[in-house]
């Protein structure tokens, strides 16, 4: 039978992982029910691809037919939010639909930002029926080793 050796630390460091990864799995649970949220009658939501660099964010948004001055991105917080409407184009001659699958009416896409961004530098460009959002990253200074300096005086 082998005997099993305490280590106390060990048990901190491996009981903050689990808290943490616990923290994370609630995070994205409670992101994912945002996502699934009904959407009004006649909204709907373009597919969006959340990429990340070591210097950036990028955000691609598929938003055929739509004009760049339907479009609005706003940054508030930790939440982008991008949102518009998409006209229908009235059919021309005696045509009918028989089948219509493509979206159309307002949209809206909130998608929550993990990292601090730099807001003044971020871009926005839309060609070809993609949104490119890019959002270069702050540098994080938390977990950092700053040297503080010392002043003295000397006493006597």
């Amino acid at each position: 039978m082998a005997k099993s050796v305490h280590a106390p630390g060990l048990e901190r460091v491996e009981i903050e992982r689990l808290r943490s990864r616990v923290g994370r799995l609630f995070a994205a649970l409670q992101e994912a029910s945002e996502m699934v949220a009904p959407l009004a009658p006649g909204e709907w939501a373009p597919p969006v691809d959340l990429c990340e660099s070591e210097s950036e964010i990028r955000v691609y948004v598929e938003l055929p037919g739509v004009r760049v001055e339907h479009l609005e991105i706003t940054l508030a917080g930790e939440q982008l939010r991008i949102g518009g409407r998409k006209r229908k184009g009235a059919p021309r001659g005696g045509i009918s639909h028989l089948c219509s699958e493509r979206e159309y009416g307002n949209f809206t896409r909130v998608i929550r930002l993990h990292w601090p961004v730099r807001v003044g530098e971020a871009t926005a460009e839309l060609k070809n029926g993609v949104l490119t959002v890019r959002l270069p990253k702050l540098k994080e200074r938390r977990g950092g080793e700053f040297k503080i300096p010392i002043k003295g005086k000397d006493e006597g």
